[in-house]
């Protein structure tokens, strides 16, 4: 199960990065009991348009890498702050004021957090 999860989280990632998602942070929750996923993946796009086209990216490139689709997505219509659901993982894409109002990564302090670098 971890290694799906990883590759999982790896397509996500990938997914973003194809689209020049911005500030990507996996936060790990396995070891929080009674968590509704095992990782939350967290972005951050420029515009309502670069959200929704990141959302879409993720979705195509793990429908291709690996044969998933999300369960639910929701707020792509606005492109403000969509959050797609893979079971195990939860992808979050914000505006970047979005993302520093609701604060998501620090909702989960006791997580543990991997920053990924930003691709030029």
């Amino acid at each position: 199960m971890k290694k799906q999860t990883d590759e999982l989280v790896d397509a996500i990632v990938k997914g973003i990065q194809d689209k020049k998602g911005r500030r990507i942070v996996v936060a790990d929750l396995t070891h929080i009991p009674d968590t509704i996923c095992q990782k939350f993946v967290i972005c951050s796009g420029g515009s309502p348009v670069q959200v929704q086209a990141v959302a879409h990216s993720v979705g195509d490139v793990t429908r291709e890498m690996l044969g998933i689709k999300p369960l639910a997505v929701d707020g792509l219509r606005y492109g403000r702050w969509v959050a797609m659901d893979y079971a195990q993982v939860i992808v979050h894409i914000f505006l970047p004021e979005e993302r520093d109002f609701y604060d998501v990564e620090h909702l989960w302090a006791d997580a543990d957090l991997r920053e990924i670098p930003d691709e030029e």
